[in-house]
């Protein structure tokens, strides 16, 4: 069948996959140019991670009038944030108005998990494949399915065995889950258990945090928003994002240019303590461009947050476990906090090393370490997610070759751009691994992948081309310019998800090049370059 007719037998011109923060914007941004496109999101209502994500202190740890859409003046004016970091209810309506506002909904369709997606040389077209068995066809496929949306259990025995109620931090449950009076165990320390633990903490009868590697963590100091600040925050929103334009990671914080051997120690600490004090992610890219490049100057920081961590938990020994020894300071994500080392100074709540005392088995009534078995009425896994990767993985997609895109990138990610991969035509990875917005403030950076990959579909059929895809030459030289970014920081030095590594995924305990680290500014001139050479890198057809 020609191209034309079998143009004729599509179900949609272009299939979004995902509702969450990129899929609704890169919704927007196609209706708006006329596109016949249809949205499919697993989850039974739009908001992505903010729908998921429902456990008790989730929220946002970039300003929340940072992370809020900056493409509708009039949705800046109306919206009013209630704190400087949303929780998740709050982040949840937001972008439900959105879609509602924009008249979104009725492009999207619920309950539609993706199992499989193939392309079609022949139609020059992908064929889905629903979970319900259902199939649909499209010319053009773009993913908006999230970098932390894959969420895993621990590797242990027994895991099924717990005869109480457990549940992963990422399904928590849409009806109340009752945990006053009762003996909670949560598995993990991790950003998302940082802001679950004190929370539980108040209300559990008793609470055993188990720990293999602590986190470096540091205030968030939320606060409500007064009607000041929500006027001068509305009457400067320009500013607000030029300012996340000028930044590598998309926040209102920059990093301070000045050499530290150059600062005197006075100094420097005072300045330390202004960034302790400073809400929101100031203590991690507000620094020393040196502390997160050169290793002295990241000991020293790193001591200086240690001594913090020493000060608000009144056990020395507890204290001392809560203490990173095995990376510096910001080389991992850094989780932000209310209140978690206070934590620890209740009676109530009970820390295990895992490194002292190792998990056994998790038995019908708890779980088993070396030492002794603790008995539980619940159990929250807080254990993380096949980071970046792990989302695609989990949808089986074939291209031109036959090669599925699991196989392709068994030994790490290879793309260009990080929105695009060779020997699969017409796919678009928007926050896929390797761009700029797994590493950014991630509204910030979607909605410059969004614009950009919606810049490109607009040429593409005003030039009337139905076939494009990223050459193996543009992948290599870009997969080439991101090992390169490794380089220019401390990150490879810590395994995190940053990193590739995953204890609890098999083939996941080696560098694996997800994320780019050059920065948005430098991100963005790349794009903008690639688009002005006419998409160099891609060929069209």
């Amino acid at each position: 069948m020609a191209v034309a007719e079998q143009q004729d037998t599509l179900d949609h011109e272009i299939i979004v996959i995902g509702a969450g923060v990129s899929g609704i914007y890169q919704l927007y941004r196609l209706l708006e140019m006329g596109v016949d496109v249809q949205v499919l999101e697993a989850g039974a209502a739009p908001g992505g991670t903010w729908f998921w994500n429902r456990y008790p202190g989730a929220r946002f740890d970039s300003e929340s009038w940072t992370y809020g859409y900056s493409f509708s003046k009039a949705l800046l004016q109306e919206w009013s944030w209630s704190e400087h970091f949303a929780g998740q209810p709050e982040t949840l309506s937001y972008l439900n108005h959105v879609v509602d506002r924009f008249d979104l909904r009725r492009h999207m369709r619920f309950d539609a998990k993706v199992r499989a997606a193939r392309f079609e040389e022949d139609g020059r077209l992908w064929r889905l494949e629903l979970e319900s068995g259902e199939e649909l066809t499209c010319r053009f496929l773009v993913t908006a399915i999230g970098m932390l949306s894959a969420p895993v259990l621990p590797r242990i025995e027994g895991v099924e065995d717990f005869k109480g109620t457990a549940f992963h931090t990422y399904h928590w449950p849409a009806e109340k889950v009752e945990l006053a009076g009762k003996r909670v165990g949560v598995l993990g320390t991790g950003a998302t258990a940082v802001q679950l633990i004190p929370l539980v903490a108040e209300v559990a009868e008793s609470l055993t945090v188990f720990q293999r590697r602590p986190n470096w963590c540091a205030p968030l100091l939320n606060a409500r928003i007064t009607d000041e600040e929500q006027a001068r925050i509305k009457a400067t929103y320009d500013e607000i994002f030029a300012r996340c334009r000028e930044t590598p990671g998309g926040f209102v914080h920059a990093p301070d240019r000045r050499r530290f051997d150059e600062v005197p120690e006075d100094v420097r600490l005072a300045f330390w303590e202004e960034l302790y004090a400073t809400p929101g992610f100031a203590v991690w890219v507000g620094n020393f461009v040196d502390v997160l490049v050169d290793a002295r100057a990241n000991a020293e920081y790193t001591a200086f947050i240690a001594d913090k961590i020493r000060a608000r938990v009144n056990d020395s020994e507890v204290a001392e476990k809560l203490i990173p020894k095995d990376h510096g300071f910001g080389t991992r994500r850094v989780p932000l906090e209310t209140n978690y080392y206070e934590a620890y100074n209740r009676d109530n709540v009970h820390l295990v090393d895992l490194n002292q005392t190792p998990i056994k088995r998790v038995t019908a009534k708890g779980i088993q370490t070396s030492a002794r078995e603790h008995e539980f009425d619940v159990i929250i896994w807080a254990t993380g997610f096949d980071a970046i990767t792990g989302a695609f993985d989990r949808i089986e997609f074939t291209g031109s070759d036959g090669q599925t895109l699991r196989e392709k990138w068994h030994d790490g990610p290879v793309t260009y751009l990080g929105l695009a991969a060779s020997g699969f035509p017409n796919l678009l990875t928007i926050s896929g691994p390797q761009s700029g917005s797994v590493a950014t403030n991630f509204p910030r950076g979607i909605e410059e992948a969004v614009d950009w990959a919606s810049a490109l579909i607009h040429h593409l059929r005003s030039h009337g081309h139905t076939r494009i895809e990223a050459t193996a030459e543009a992948e290599q030289s870009w997969l080439d310019h991101v090992k390169e970014t490794y380089g220019w920081s401390l990150l490879p030095t810590a395994k995190s998800w940053f990193t590739g590594y995953n204890a609890n995924i098999d083939g996941h305990d080696r560098l694996r090049h997800l994320i780019y680290n050059g920065g948005a500014p430098r991100y963005r001139k790349r794009l903008n370059a690639v688009a002005d050479q006419d998409y160099v890198g891609f060929a069209m057809d």
